[in-house]
């Protein structure tokens, strides 16, 4: 599988989604303080104000996924553990918004939700951990006391950490 264009088009992706809500939260931020809006009774300005502030945080925090994706794609190599934490909380904001989205906005907005989802899982999946880690021989698990073979293959049918040949019938 290529490696390199799955990062890069999540990344141009990010950068599209990032002006997006920019631009949203700008205009929901212009309207709630044309209309004066209020919410339990709070000061119009300062919705409209936190309103731009969300919206420039959030699409900061999917211009920097986007970097760190595109900084995966031109150098070919799994991203790090900052990079990797980054994407993991996008790919699970991804998941809930589309799930608010399917009833707030619609199918369409659902389905980009979810493209974006498994793009951002994707490319961490086919980039593998940061360390190259995992076990280190075949036949390993990860578990502790979950060693090369299991209780099962010697004949006593228990999981565990037996690594002794079973016996000759």
């Amino acid at each position: 599988m290529a490696r390199r264009p799955v990062a890069a088009v999540a990344a141009a992706l990010l950068l599209v989604e990032a002006v997006g809500i920019v631009l949203i939260n700008m205009v929901l931020g212009i309207s709630v303080d044309r209309q004066h809006m209020s919410l339990a009774g709070l000061d119009p300005d300062a919705m409209s104000v936190s309103t731009w502030i969300m919206g420039g945080v959030f699409g900061l925090y999917l211009a920097a996924c986007a970097v760190a994706l595109l900084h995966t794609a031109i150098r070919d190599r799994a991203p790090g553990r900052l990079a990797r934490a980054l994407l993991i909380g996008a790919a699970v904001v991804h998941a809930v918004l589309a799930i608010v989205v399917v009833g707030v906005v619609g199918w369409a907005a659902f389905a980009f939700m979810m493209v974006m989802f498994g793009l951002i899982v994707l490319a961490l999946i086919v980039y593998g951990p940061a360390d190259g880690g995992g076990p280190e021989r075949a036949g390993t698990d990860a578990v502790p006391g979950f060693g090369a073979g299991t209780d099962a293959e010697a004949g006593n049918g228990e999981p565990g950490g037996s690594t002794e040949p079973a016996p000759a019938t």
